[in-house]
């Protein structure tokens, strides 16, 4: 039986090439989004991959849609928490609101969503955990104390977990890509990314599809005995 993937900001960018990488290896993949539904559409209507409308955010969305994906499709064995968010400011012009959105989303819906899908996962004896870190979280970056906080977080959160998970088979890893060609990379300014392009030994971006096949590898059945690793997939831009 394919085991059951949920990819959350699964429909766009980053998290798409997810999803579809997962189903390419016969994954059942159920994809979350939170806000914009006309893509969700088109990604499902392209992909054949089922979209689901949920904020990562809710401890109890979380949980109610958990429960919902349980019911219908047996326990989630396999999570990528990818969501997703930045706020960008330096401290003088940070607010509260724009931190706690940035942690609230890019960490604590690790929380939420590993809180709604472990217990099932201990129960079967199976579980593949990848969370979306950052090169900024490993590294900082200028005007992103919100976004270096909550990615370095994760850093930290997939090492406590996969102690947890280690004797019930499983494994908690995290990703921390470097600077990736999606729209939100894209919208920098021409000059500013011609910079941050000359600072990757190998010469460009990455691609969404990168990403993707470092958690299709991380997710593997056979992949049991790699746990609480950060696997940085950057192009040399940050070693450590």
């Amino acid at each position: 039986m394919s085991r059951i993937a949920l990819v959350t900001g699964g429909t766009r960018g980053i998290g798409a090439a997810i999803s579809v990488a997962l189903k390419a290896a016969g994954r059942t993949v159920i994809a979350s989004y939170a806000g914009n539904q006309t893509a969700a559409e088109n990604f499902t209507e392209v992909h054949g991959i089922e979209a689901m409308k949920f904020d990562a955010c809710d401890f109890d969305a979380c949980a109610t849609s958990v429960a919902t994906i349980t019911s219908r499709l047996g326990p989630i064995e396999i999570l990528v928490n990818n969501a997703g968010i930045t706020k960008d400011g330096t401290m003088s012009r940070m607010t509260r609101d724009m931190w706690d959105a940035v942690i609230d989303t890019n960490l604590g819906s690790c929380f939420n969503l590993c809180k709604a899908t472990f217990d099932g996962m201990k129960a079967k004896k199976f579980g593949r955990v990848v969370n979306i870190g950052s090169i900024n979280g490993q590294a900082g970056q200028y005007g992103q104390v919100n976004y270096a906080a909550a990615k370095s977080g994760i850093h930290g959160f997939t090492k406590a977990l996969a102690q947890e998970g280690a004797r019930f088979n499983i494994t908690v890893n995290a990703i921390a890509p470097g600077y990736v060609d999606t729209d939100m990379v894209r919208a920098v300014p021409p000059d500013v990314l011609d910079k941050i392009i000359a600072k990757i030994p190998v010469g460009r971006l990455g691609h969404a599809e990168d990403i993707a096949r470092g958690v299709v590898f991380l997710t593997a059945d056979d992949a049991d005995f790699i746990t609480g690793s950060t696997l940085s997939i950057n192009g040399g831009q940050h070693m450590y």
